[in-house]
């Protein structure tokens, strides 16, 4: 067997490997967002705190620790890290709280992009060529844009099923390709 030969081999058993794990991975996060979506949630908000105490860390040595840096820019980082290092023990402390605060935020946010997704499709109209589905498009984004920001708890517990669901179909299609690629 050449060595060309053994390098497809390899790379393709490296790309099946990476779409089973990753298929199986997308399994299991979408059952327990459908199963247990408070708590998943919970872990979701406990990650983020903890990236922001370790951003605050990062900023605040930076601070502390640059030679290169000016003496407003020093005192930046480090005002920013002791932020980020607040609002990550603060986010732990209040771990409930704060998951229903970043729902709400979500689905305000996503709201809102809706609706800035219908005004850009509306203004986009003279280029579409299906007008009639741009139109359509453009309403129903701003129609559920509007819903959202008017219920963005529920809206953002609507969005975590979806994505729950989504997750675990896309797994199921990773793993069926993991299975199937490349194989002729």
């Amino acid at each position: 067997m050449s060595t060309e030969t053994s390098f497809e081999k390899s790379a393709v058993n490296g790309i099946r490997t990476a779409l089973g794990i990753g298929g199986v991975l997308a399994v299991i996060l979408g059952i327990l967002i459908l199963v247990w979506p408070g708590k998943t949630a919970m872990v979701v908000t406990a990650i983020v705190a903890i990236y922001a105490i370790a951003a605050g860390l990062a900023y605040a040595g930076l601070g502390i620790f640059s030679k290169t840096k000016g003496g407003w820019a020093r005192v930046g980082h480090i005002a920013l890290g002791v932020l980020f290092i607040i609002a990550g023990i603060i986010a732990f402390f209040n771990l409930g709280a704060t998951t229903a605060w970043l729902a709400v935020f979500v689905g305000i946010l996503v709201g809102i992009m809706w609706i800035i997704e219908g005004v850009v499709s509306l203004s986009t109209l003279g280029d579409a060529g299906s007008k009639g589905w741009t139109i359509f498009f453009a309403i129903l984004s701003i129609i559920a844009g509007i819903v959202l920001l008017f219920s963005p708890l529920w809206g953002a517990v609507i969005l975590w099923w979806l994505l729950g669901i989504s997750a675990i179909v896309l797994g199921i299609i990773n793993i069926v390709r993991a299975f199937t690629f490349g194989k002729k």
